[in-house]
């Protein structure tokens, strides 16, 4: 579809709108997908003729990234976008696992993570654009340590 084509489409869905007599929900809707077909066209032919440092810059930017998935042109597998978002968070976490049949991505903390409290909320905002196919964070716990006290314990009753 040609940018003249496209222009002339959303002008009639826009005069579509307008009228009273019109049903605005479908008019709205082939709006939408004039302009995601006309969108997506464009950056079909911008893709192929990124150097290839530059295209793996711009997909650190959730918004590019986004974008490209919207338009089934990003280059890279659903490993490699979920190992991208991982690595944006302030603490280190690895991806323990991914079902895709329920969108569940289990996570674990790494031994060099920060210890900053990185949770679920966090993980899943930034996988969100990279990775839509996880549906689901779950974050493994890390076991919690015993105490070990220098001295025997004392006596119940000098407690």
């Amino acid at each position: 579809m040609t940018a003249e084509q496209t222009g002339l489409r959303i002008q009639q869905a826009l005069d579509a709108l307008a009228d009273s007599g019109a049903d605005a929900e479908r008019a709205g809707e082939q709006l939408v997908r004039d302009l995601m077909e006309f969108y997506g066209q464009g950056l079909a032919r911008l893709v192929p003729a990124l150097p290839p440092t530059a295209l793996d810059r711009m997909l650190d930017d959730p918004v590019v990234a986004g974008l490209l998935l919207l338009h089934d042109l990003h280059p890279e597998d659903l490993p490699a976008r979920i190992e991208r978002a991982l690595a944006a968070l302030p603490e280190r976490v690895e991806a323990a696992g991914f079902d895709p049949a329920t969108g569940v991505l289990r996570l674990r903390r790494t031994a060099t993570g920060c210890g900053c409290g990185c949770g679920e909320q966090e993980a899943q905002a930034v996988l969100a654009c990279h990775a839509p196919e996880v549906t689901v964070v779950e974050l493994e716990r890390a076991p919690q340590l015993l105490q070990i006290g220098t001295r025997p314990p004392q006596p119940a009753e000098a407690r």
